[in-house]
């Protein structure tokens, strides 16, 4: 696969806990985009962050949370994560969910 200079980036802002039919919201997310046949997925697991309720969620000792913020971010065409969004509207009932332009210098798999 390869990817035009001219890409798009897909941030999905949720919390670890979040399920969708019973297992990790985020999995979820990364499994429908490779049905889908997108470029690629990366978890990000946030160490502090608070969102719409600010709430504070942290990794501190004295404040342990088992709710940290989690990124799912997706570069691919904007054609491409468009359809993705629909499935995200049902899924997501609490986040936030950005696109943005992406310049992409270089997408390679590594096999020669």
């Amino acid at each position: 696969m390869t990817l035009p200079e001219d890409g798009m980036l897909l941030r999905i802002f949720i919390g670890e806990a979040d399920k969708h039919h019973g297992r990790p919201l985020y999995e979820a997310i990364v499994l429908k985009a490779r049905e889908l046949g997108l470029a690629g997925a990366t978890v990000l697991r946030g160490v502090m962050g608070f969102g719409a309720h600010s709430r504070l969620h942290t990794t501190k000792v004295l404040r342990l949370s088992e709710d940290l913020p989690i990124v799912v971010e997706l570069v691919d065409t904007e054609e491409n994560l468009q359809r993705l969004l629909p499935w995200l509207d049902e899924v997501v009932e609490e986040g936030m969910v950005t696109l943005e332009k992406a310049r992409v210098l270089r997408y390679r798999h590594g096999a020669k």
